[in-house]
């Protein structure tokens, strides 16, 4: 049996068992429930040990003595019924279809409102399971995330495995990452560090200017908020290669959540933060003091943005002396800035300039 059939019927007997523990309640005479970490800010804490951020001790209950409660777990026994099916017939679906799917449910009840509310019911599934979605056969739709720089990998699909070279075997796009990055194998890399870029636009800037070539770089585009695979792929560069991992965005506080994610992990997944989060990550910029030491072409900041930065001050993710230091500095000057506002020095000046200083400051190049 190979070790993907393995992790399969693994998956399929945690996602049987509880559809028995609930079993056993209704025989036993109680009302069923699932008890579910409450995912909140307030209930994130970190592991001292893993050096990561994950769920405290507070939990919600998922219970049938409400109507509500009872078809939430309507949901979740049929949900499992089609997932054990799945792995029974080797096959895999999107987040997207499951929300369809549901619609061919024979209860009503069963049926989900919103993809938001199967999404959410994947995520309970898998921190009361401790099984990932990926070993469910579940995928999000496409996120689009690539890689480019010199790394030779091995990557096993339904057609067979294929060796591909990052820059030798790909075009302009790069490499596509895959759903599950588990399924990758290095087989060799020339890489020195890996560079995660928020924006299509700036990635491609750094491609066409051979920033990779140049400085040996893993160029990895985040594509916005990174897809799991995109996290668990950084995390496995850092881990395995052990290559240096930064992070490069827009300077605003969504982009920040951005770093967050790929280095703290993320609150409605924390339950994967050992699996995804790479702690040692660093965060290049754009920074607030960017903005001023270049003046940066600007925008004003919204009161969503003041917001959020505020609630970022309270986040126990960025209390660090250096957050609190850019935070407090973007609030004073109530201002953000674009990666590609750095283009108003000249399109090479991202590359040429800010990028090597700014990695020689952290000592990275």
């Amino acid at each position: 049996m190979s070790a993907d059939t393995d992790t399969d019927a693994d998956a399929r007997e945690q996602l049987i068992d509880l559809a028995e523990e609930f079993y056993e309640q209704f025989e036993g005479g109680d009302v069923p429930k699932m008890r579910i970490p409450t995912r909140t800010k307030s209930n994130i804490e970190y592991d001292e040990d893993k050096n990561v951020w994950v769920y405290g001790d507070r939990e919600s209950t998922r219970t049938a003595k409400t109507i509500s409660g009872a078809e939430k777990l309507l949901k979740a026994t049929y949900t499992i019924d089609f997932l054990a099916r799945q792995l029974d017939q080797d096959r895999s679906s999107t987040l997207r279809e499951l929300y369809y799917l549901s619609e061919s449910w024979d209860v009503d009840e069963a049926q989900f409102n919103s993809q938001d509310e199967s999404n959410n019911l994947i995520e309970d599934l898998e921190i009361v399971s401790e099984v990932k979605r990926e070993d469910f056969h579940m995928r999000p739709e496409e996120s689009g995330a690539k890689v480019m720089g010199p790394l030779l990998l091995r990557e096993q699909t339904n057609r067979g495995d294929r060796e591909i070279h990052c820059q030798d075997d790909v075009g302009q796009g790069g490499y596509q990452i895959p759903n599950n990055p588990d399924t990758i194998e290095f087989l060799d890399n020339d890489a020195e560090f890996v560079l995660c870029v928020e924006t299509g636009g700036m990635r491609d800037r750094l491609v066409e200017n051979g920033f990779d070539d140049e400085h040996d770089a893993l160029v990895v585009h985040l594509g916005g908020q990174p897809a799991r695979a995109t996290r668990r792929l950084t995390k496995r560069l850092h881990d395995e290669l052990d290559l240096p991992v930064t992070v490069f965005t827009d300077g605003d506080p969504w982009s920040y959540r951005i770093f967050g994610s790929v280095s703290y992990g993320s609150i409605k997944s924390a339950h994967l933060s050992e699996y995804l989060a790479t702690p040692e990550a660093q965060f290049i910029g754009v920074q607030p003091e960017d903005i001023v030491e270049y003046d940066l072409p600007t925008d004003p900041l919204s009161d969503s943005d003041v917001n959020a930065l505020e609630s970022e001050l309270e986040d126990p993710r960025f209390q660090t002396d250096y957050w609190t230091e850019q935070i407090e500095l973007q609030l004073d000057i109530g201002k953000k800035s674009e990666q590609q506002s750095l283009a108003s020095y000249g399109l090479d000046f991202v590359t040429d300039t800010y990028l090597p200083e700014r990695l020689d400051e952290m000592g990275v190049l």
